[in-house]
């Protein structure tokens, strides 16, 4: 179960103040339906860094949605501007750019908005 934010700054504040640990912590509020592992790796993290939220840049990288695929799909897209009655479709730009099709789609909802 993740922890909400609400959770995370409890536990901080019960681990600062009352140094609970997290078995202690999680019979204490058996309503929040803790698990035992959630509230030992927050205490953690807590000790080693400090802080409860995640580090920026700590998630999956974006490789698709670089400015350079965003600025070759634009090349793609809007080359057909002055031919009328022309396209090139989701699949060919794909094929072209070396994306993948839901990436391309992405890119081009990103133009349209």
């Amino acid at each position: 179960m993740v922890l909400s934010k609400e959770d995370r700054v409890l536990i901080a504040q019960l681990d600062r103040f009352k140094g609970c640990g997290a078995k202690k912590l999680v019979k204490e509020f058996p309503e929040k339906k803790w698990q035992v592992c959630s509230v030992r790796r927050l205490l953690k993290k807590l000790r080693e860094t400090g802080i409860t939220s995640r580090q920026a840049g700590s998630g999956r990288p974006r490789s698709a949605r670089t400015q350079e695929n965003i600025d070759g799909v634009g090349d793609l897209v809007l080359s057909q501007e002055d031919a009328l009655g022309t396209h090139h479709t989701v699949r060919h730009v794909a094929r072209e750019t070396g994306i993948h099709r839901s990436s391309v789609l992405r890119i081009i909802w990103c133009f349209n908005s």
